[in-house]
């Protein structure tokens, strides 16, 4: 008998260690004897929660920097468009202005932008933000720098879409011109098929209507989550002029300007890199994709970008902005080419958007291809708003384009301005 009850003890035991060792199950279960970070409760990975404890997290974060040392988070585009980076440590002297900065290099083949058998690519600093991630109390800043990519031998990448932007912004640079991006974007849980506020596997019972710039838990998912990108850009230098819920349920929309020239596309790409760690911190999935939901009577998501160069500013600005709508006219198919990956999903004539196929503008009309505002028709100058980029376009290609397209000095035809009927 003692022999057996032992064999059982052994063999509960076994049992207790074995299980102890076991992956976590899909549905977390309570444990009174399992202790993780002091807690007797195992990790949740429930959306809109840290992944970690921030506890642990926090001992770790009250470490003291050495004063004569940053960490610097270099940033680049990968080949499909997204952001990339890692870190190094650099001197304070070196972190002052971005000429100072050193290059650096990744392997290339990892991010399909080089080959393995000659990996190598150069990251050249561009410009220099403030870390919103690691902030200090020391008077030193860490710092975030958007880079741009490069062969060993100096010449851009293809993916590089900064380099040929940054040569059409020097080449008019006494037009000072003016960008303001509108970034969409939509938010999911990780299962990356149900948006916030959405039934698994279904479709808010409501329709579109009382999501738009809405307040109230039945209405607004994400709010943190914007609020937090918000105030981490401000901080990193992000010239982030406004937030605001969009018409889709889960859909949320940040504006980046107005900036002058390259620094839009700078300051677009930085701000997609913080919203993805935003993201990260809490749990969510992050789409730029401009249809994420086909099915149903849904907005898709766009990256409206409004332009407005010196001469448009000035007295007799109307008819400049309607002298460069007619060279984007002529030009449609070559924007809408370069204007984003699954537009043709977006772009449909219904929803806010024109027709693909088809240019027009109008006053104060949202489902044109390009918008010109009240205000604008009525001092006679300001600004336009192309609608037709899609919320996951280059920032570098569209606002390029559109420099390279209204500064050509060619006759083009007058385009009729679409009227409230015909809207």
């Amino acid at each position: 008998m003692t022999m057996k009850i032992s064999c059982a003890a052994v063999l509960l035991s076994l049992a207790s260690t074995t299980l102890a060792f076991m992956p976590a199950p899909h549905v977390q279960q309570r444990s009174s004897s399992t202790t993780l970070f002091g807690k007797k409760e195992v990790l949740k990975q429930t959306t809109g929660q840290s992944a970690l404890d921030p506890q642990v997290i926090a001992k770790y974060d009250a470490l003291a920097y050495p004063s004569d040392k940053v960490m610097a988070e270099y940033v680049w585009v990968d080949a499909v468009g997204n952001t990339r980076s890692k870190t190094r440590t650099l001197p304070v002297e070196k972190t002052t202005e971005v000429s100072k900065l050193p290059s650096w290099n990744f392997d290339g083949s990892s991010t399909d932008q080089a080959p393995g058998d000659d990996s190598e690519v150069i990251l050249k600093p561009q410009r220099i933000f403030k870390d919103p991630f690691r902030v200090r109390e020391d008077g030193v800043d860490n710092i975030l720098v958007m880079c741009d990519c490069y062969t060993p031998a100096g010449d851009p990448l293809p993916t590089n879409t900064r380099y040929a932007s940054a040569e059409t912004f020097a080449a008019h640079e006494d037009e000072e011109v003016w960008y303001g991006l509108e970034q969409e974007f939509t938010l999911f849980n990780l299962d990356e098929r149900t948006p916030l506020g959405w039934p698994v596997s279904g479709m808010p019972a409501r329709a579109q209507g009382p999501y738009y710039c809405s307040v109230g838990p039945e209405n607004n998912f994400g709010r943190a989550i914007t609020d937090s990108l918000y105030k981490a850009c401000l901080y990193a230098g992000i010239n982030i002029s406004g937030v605001n819920g969009e018409v889709m349920p889960g859909q949320q929309e940040y504006q980046v300007g107005p900036c002058v020239g390259i620094d839009a596309g700078d300051q677009l790409m930085m701000s997609r890199y913080i919203l993805q760690r935003v993201c990260e911190d809490f749990q969510v999935y992050c789409t730029l994709h401009p249809k994420p939901i086909v099915e149903g009577d849904w907005n898709g998501a766009g990256m409206h970008t409004n332009v407005s160069t010196k001469k448009m500013r000035e007295e007799g600005g109307l008819e400049v902005i309607k002298n460069a709508i007619y060279k984007l006219a002529a030009k449609h198919q070559e924007h809408i080419a370069v204007y984003g990956e699954g537009n043709d999903l977006r772009l449909t004539g219904k929803h806010e958007t024109a027709s693909i196929d088809q240019f027009c503008y109008g006053v104060a009309n949202r489902g044109a291809s390009i918008r010109i505002g009240r205000d604008t028709e009525a001092e006679g100058k300001g600004y336009f708003e192309d609608r037709r980029p899609s919320s996951n376009a280059d920032p570098y290609i569209v606002t390029g384009k559109i420099m390279d397209t209204i500064m050509e000095d060619i006759e083009v035809a007058e385009v009729a301005a679409m009227d409230k009927v015909a809207a």
